[in-house]
C-alpha cells in the first residue's frame, strides 16, 4: 500500500516514514525543506529512509497545487497522513498571513487532491493548542475549541473544520489527531527539550515563563505519537477527533530538574512572564483514543528524556 506523508522529513514525519517502511509499505515523503530551522537536519532525518526501496521523496510546497497534483498522479497514494505545517504559536504572531497561506490554503489544495483521487483514509495532524486557555481538565475532544491563543492555533483549528467539510461533502474517512507537546530524538531545535538541553550544554541561560512554577505540559514521546498515528491510519473512521498525549502533565520546573539529573548539567534560569499565546497547562484525556484506537502512551518522561539525551550527544549539529 502507498502512503503519502506530508512534512515527512520533519521530526514526527520522519519517524512515521521509517515506521511504515519497516513494515514494508511504499512511502512517499512530501516536504519543502523550509528554512524555519536548518534544512540539513531534515535531510539527515531521511538518511535511513532514502536507502530503502519503498521510499520516494517529493520536494514540493503545499502552496504549489501543480506540484501536489503531480505527486498524486505519479504515486497514487491510498493513504495520506498530513503532518506538514508551519509550526509554533509565538512565531505565528509575526506573520499570520504566511501561516494562513501555508497551513490553511495549502491544506485545501491537499484535500482537493485527496477527493479527486479517492484516497481511502486520511489523517490530519492537529495540536493541543486548539484548546486555548481553559480551566476544564483534562482536555476532551468534545470541549469547545473556538478561542485559540495564536494565529498558528487558529490555522490548525481551521484545517480541522475544513477536513470535516470535505468529509461531509465527499465521505472521506478522516481522523484528526491532536498532538500534545511531542519530544524525542530528531526533535526540532526550537522546541523546549532541545532548546533547554542545547543552552545548558553551551552554558547559556534558559527562559522559564513564570519561573516554571504552575506551568504544566503534557510531554509525549514521539514513538507513542507515531503508534497512535499508525493506529488511526490502520482503522479508518468516517470522521473522528483524537487526543494523542501522555496524560501526565509535568510542571515545567520539574521538567528542567529532570534534564539536570539526566545530563548532569546545571540550568541557569531567566524568569519571564507567560506570553499571551501560552496556556497554563496542557492535559490530554486519551480515553477516546484508547477505546477506539487501542492507543497507549507507554514512555515516561524520565525514559523519554534519557533517550533524547543519548541521541543529542550523537547529534553532529
Amino acid at each position: 500500500m502507498t502512503y503519502l506523508i506530508t512534512g515527512g522529513a520533519g521530526f514526527i514525519g520522519s519517524h512515521l516514514v521509517d515506521t511504515l517502511l519497516r513494515r514494508g509499505e511504499q512511502v512517499v515523503c512530501l516536504d519543502n525543506f523550509t528554512n524555519y530551522y536548518n534544512p540539513l537536519r531534515k535531510r539527515r532525518n531521511l538518511a535511513w529512509a532514502q536507502a530503502q526501496a519503498g521510499f520516494h521523496l517529493v520536494e514540493a510546497d503545499l502552496r504549489d497545487a501543480q506540484a501536489l497534483a503531480a505527486a498524486f498522479t505519479t504515486h497514487r497514494p491510498r493513504y495520506v497522513a498530513h503532518l506538514a505545517a508551519l509550526p509554533g504559536p509565538r512565531p505565528s504572531i509575526a506573520d499570520p498571513a504566511l501561516y494562513t497561506q501555508v497551513n490553511v490554503a495549502g491544506s485545501v489544495h491537499l484535500l482537493e487532491l485527496i477527493r479527486q483521487h479517492e484516497v481511502e483514509n486520511v489523517l490530519i495532524a492537529s495540536t493541543s493548542s486548539v484548546y486555548g486557555r481553559t480551566a476544564k481538565l483534562p482536555f476532551e475532544e468534545s470541549d469547545p475549541t473556538d478561542k485559540p491563543l495564536s494565529p498558528y492555533a487558529a490555522t490548525k483549528k481551521a484545517v480541522e473544520v475544513l477536513a470535516y467539510t470535505f468529509h461531509s461533502l465527499y465521505a472521506i474517512p478522516t481522523s484528526v489527531v491532536r498532538f500534545f507537546t511531542v519530544y524525542g530524538p530528531r526533535g526540532r531545535p526550537d522546541m523546549t527539550p532541545y532548546l533547554f538541553v542545547d543552552r545548558m550544554v553551551r552554558g547559556e541561560p534558559i527562559t522559564l515563563f513564570n519561573n516554571g512554577i504552575e506551568i504544566y505540559r503534557d510531554y509525549t514521546y514521539v514513538d507513542d505519537i507515531v503508534a497512535g498515528i499508525i493506529a488511526a491510519l490502520d482503522h479508518p473512521h468516517p470522521f473522528e477527533l483524537f487526543n494523542l498525549g501522555n496524560s501526565h502533565p509535568i510542571e515545567l520546573r520539574r521538567f528542567v530538574s529532570l534534564i539536570e539529573q539526566i545530563t548532569g548539567l546545571h540550568a541557569s534560569i531567566e524568569a519571564r512572564p507567560l506570553p499571551a499565546t501560552e496556556p497554563l497547562i496542557t492535559f490530554a484525556s486519551t480515553a477516546k483514543a484508547e477505546r477506539m484506537l487501542g492507543f497507549q502512551s507507554k514512555t515516561s518522561v524520565e525514559q523519554g528524556l534519557e533517550r533524547f539525551w543519548t541521541w543529542y550527544q550523537n547529534d553532529p549539529m
